[in-house]
């Protein structure tokens, strides 16, 4: 029964394609199927179990795609703060949506005399043209009043439990204060409690919610094959990075930094400091490195473990291979243009989100 429902999604996965392009690659070329068009600053795109699929619109519209192509624009989305990199983020759909038909949404959420990252629950019912039951689970503290760098990627844990990625505003110092949420990953229960088992808790002058900190602005992250949390960030003028993210632990910014302010001023006080993470793998010149997958080799079994992210600034899906040192393949081709998001469906195939084209294409084995 399991192999039958399995084909049963691959098929619906592959139904109603607008067109097809192919993009060369290290293992031969691959057919890129567009699935949806027409998307004005797609943000993120998550799986249902019937083979239909969500995206959000940065500009706050989350829509739900059915397997012949069609849409509904669901209602119900909360209300979001869209200016400069304000906007609708991640949506998550967790392992027991079947039974739950919960989802998660992140979001730029208003508050008095800002903006906030905020994150969202809401049920999904069978066959419903909008969402119910919305209510928010969590907000970012303190609200500032720019608009940029609120993370805002969200990862279901092995346990369950949810991390949410938060940038640091624009702030700087404030990524190592343990009495902000700002330049952190949180991690909290799916009813917005907080885990007994976080590294602060009960720590006087520290947020419960954090899990770790010293984060620019990271706008990507998954799980690897070991059920590990990884998170892809931004630097300033170089210093992309790549980190695997350990309970407690500090990834630098902005002490250390392997790039520097934009104009060549340097940033804090080198690459290196004894208690500060360094990062798996770092970019110089900057990528902009977005949405975050790492593969589970279903349909490319020499591509098992390797790290797939979007590039927003050169339009370019760059691979990773940790067991070769982080050696690079960068897939590019005119539908790669400023990847925002990427995701592995359950068939296997690679699916990202082109905010140039305005467009979701899907991967396969040419």
């Amino acid at each position: 029964m399991k192999q039958i429902a399995r084909l049963t999604f691959a098929l619906i996965l592959a139904a109603a394609p607008l067109s097809a392009e192919t993009l060369s690659s290290s293992l031969g070329p691959i057919t890129l199927t567009k699935m949806a068009d027409g998307l004005e600053e797609p943000w993120s795109v998550g799986f249902l179990p019937d083979g239909s699929y969500l995206v959000t619109l940065r500009g706050g519209e989350l829509r739900h795609y059915q397997s012949d192509g069609s849409f509904t624009a669901l209602g119900g989305v909360p209300p979001v703060v869209v200016r400069s990199q304000a906007g609708l983020f991640d949506v998550m759909i967790p392992r027991d949506f079947a039974t739950s038909r919960e989802i998660f949404l992140s979001y730029a959420k208003s508050e008095l005399g800002g903006s906030v990252t905020a994150l969202a629950r809401a049920r999904l019912p069978e066959g419903a043209a909008a969402l119910e039951d919305l209510e928010v689970i969590f907000t970012m503290d303190p609200i500032y009043s720019g608009f940029g760098h609120y993370g805002g990627r969200l990862v279901e844990a092995t346990d369950g439990t949810i991390f949410l990625t938060l940038g640091e505003r624009q702030e700087f110092d404030p990524a190592q204060d343990l009495g902000q949420h700002l330049g952190k990953v949180v991690r909290i229960n799916r009813d917005g409690s907080v885990p007994d088992d976080n590294p602060f808790v009960g720590q006087d002058g520290a947020l419960p919610e954090i899990w770790s900190y010293g984060h620019r602005n990271p706008q990507g992250a998954t799980l690897d094959l070991e059920g590990n949390l990884w998170e892809s960030e931004h630097g300033a003028q170089g210093g992309d990075e790549v980190n695997r993210v350990e309970k407690g632990a500090n990834y630098g910014w902005p002490v250390i930094s392997y790039g520097v302010h934009y104009g060549g001023a340097k940033i804090g006080e080198g690459t290196e400091k004894a208690g500060m993470e360094q990062p798996e793998h770092y970019w110089d010149p900057s990528i902009a490195p977005s949405g975050m997958m790492i593969y589970s080799g279903t349909l490319w079994p020499e591509w098992r473990g390797d790290i797939f992210l979007g590039s927003l600034k050169f339009g370019f899906v760059s691979r990773l291979d940790p067991e070769d040192g982080f050696a690079e393949e960068r897939l590019a081709s005119p539908e790669t243009g400023r990847v925002r998001d990427i995701r592995e469906a359950p068939d296997g195939s690679i699916w990202f989100l082109s905010v140039t084209g305005g467009a979701l294409w899907k991967m396969t084995p040419g």
